[in-house]
């Protein structure tokens, strides 16, 4: 399994419509248009996980930069997110004391 990230997507665009892009290039296990929780729009963004790698590299290089609704879309591998920290802010220093 492969997950590619899909950018400058116009704002209309669909899961579905994401999905049917690479179809054409092997098998979809999901595609999903990333949306702000707030209102619910899409960001621009979305994923696209493609059972076989060779086949989601060859849709790679097929995609990246072409045109959809006058967008050049930028599409690579995606990259895994570093995790966020737990818990409140960090300061640094690691919270002790010097003791006397």
């Amino acid at each position: 399994m492969k997950k590619i990230y899909v950018g400058n997507l116009p704002w209309s665009t669909t899961d579905e419509a994401l999905g049917n892009l690479f179809e054409p290039f092997g098998q979809v296990l999901s595609a999903r248009v990333i949306t702000d929780r707030e209102t619910g729009r899409s960001r621009g963004f979305g994923f696209v996980e493609m059972a076989e790698e060779a086949d989601a590299l060859n849709a790679i290089s097929a995609v990246n930069g072409s045109s959809v609704e006058g967008r050049a879309l930028r599409v690579n591998e995606a990259q895994e997110r570093a995790p966020r920290g737990g818990g409140g802010s960090y300061r640094g220093g690691g919270g002790q004391r010097d003791r006397y």
